[in-house]
């Protein structure tokens, strides 16, 4: 895949959750009736009897794919980001996490990518939500290479999972030899001044910002925390304990994702100073996606000139 092609991440699971099928005979998609937006036509298509279409009933996806899973199968359920996390949250809880089975929801469209959809179709809370929820794993890929090896990790891992894909199209930034771990953060760019933590569609700004205040002699590490649970704590406290400034961004409100994550590192660890960039506790609405993070201040712009009001 060519460094900078615009592409969505959901582009990414559908293109890998095809090759996985073929794979592995134990691996179902359990589709509610939106396979051409979530992308898995090409798994339908050539693996018919390994796809279970419910209908519009996210509900019971989940108890479909839990049953599956009671016999070995190995299900992802596929729909949008909103639905995949508030109106299945019951069954997530009762059905899937609480016996701890193997079962992978996997969403398109997470948090603004909607854009013209409007705010009933934006999940601006998602990640937050299901993070609260014993035996989950959250995960956010960065771009369509990200979204290929993460969703295939998914797989091989055992465990309730949430990945969460664009809607919108975003650049690949990542080489096809990049290795990722599910928990475990990739680090993009290295500094000393301040660091830059972000996860999916907006690690692309975060990369962006970090160029621009390089401009002004100003080094930001940059880490792409594409899980958020487990978060990969490590590189959290090393960068409260080598630099003490962070700023976290994040397509999905401030408050329980990624930036509450961190804020609760640094809390524990009783030093550093964090500011969020992310959405502003608010509903959406119909617009163009760059507009919606921008009505939001999540820009490479504001990324800037957060990190440098850190350092006075």
């Amino acid at each position: 895949m060519e460094l900078g092609k615009l592409i969505a991440t959901r582009d990414g699971f559908g293109d890998e959750i095809a090759e996985l099928g073929k794979e592995n005979p134990d691996l179902y998609v359990v589709d509610v009736d939106i396979g051409k937006s979530c992308k898995t036509a090409k798994f339908s298509k050539s693996l018919p009897e390994q796809y279970l279409n419910v209908g519009i009933a996210e509900q019971n996806g989940a108890g479909v794919a839990a049953g599956l899973a009671t016999c070995g199968k190995i299900p992802f359920v596929v729909t949008y980001a909103v639905f995949g996390s508030l109106r299945m949250c019951e069954q997530i809880r009762q059905e899937i996490c609480y016996p701890n089975l193997n079962v992978k929801i996997a969403c398109s469209h997470g948090g603004v990518t909607p854009a013209n959809d409007g705010a009933s179709h934006q999940a601006i809370e998602d990640m937050g939500v299901l993070r609260t929820l014993p035996n989950m794993t959250v995960i956010m890929p960065a771009d369509y290479v990200a979204a290929r090896k993460l969703v295939r990790a998914a797989a091989n891992t055992y465990g309730p999972m949430f990945l969460r894909f664009t809607r919108d199209a975003v650049p690949v930034i990542y080489d096809e030899d990049q290795e990722f771990e599910i928990g475990k953060a990739v680090q993009l760019r290295e500094g000393g001044d301040v660091a830059i933590i972000a996860n999916g569609d907006t690690v692309r700004l975060a990369i962006q910002a970090a160029e621009e205040l390089a401009k002004e002699g100003i080094q930001a590490r940059v880490l792409d925390m594409h899980t958020i649970k487990p978060l990969d704590t490590a590189a959290v406290n090393a960068c409260l304990e080598e630099i003490g400034r962070v700023v976290t961004v994040e397509d999905h409100n401030i408050f329980n994702g990624l930036g509450s994550a961190v804020c609760e590192c640094a809390a524990e660890a009783g030093k550093g100073k964090v500011r969020r960039v992310g959405i502003q506790d608010r509903f959406g609405q119909s617009a163009p996606y760059e507009r919606l993070l921008a009505m939001n201040g999540i820009t490479v712009e504001n990324i800037a000139a957060q990190a440098k009001a850190l350092l006075k």
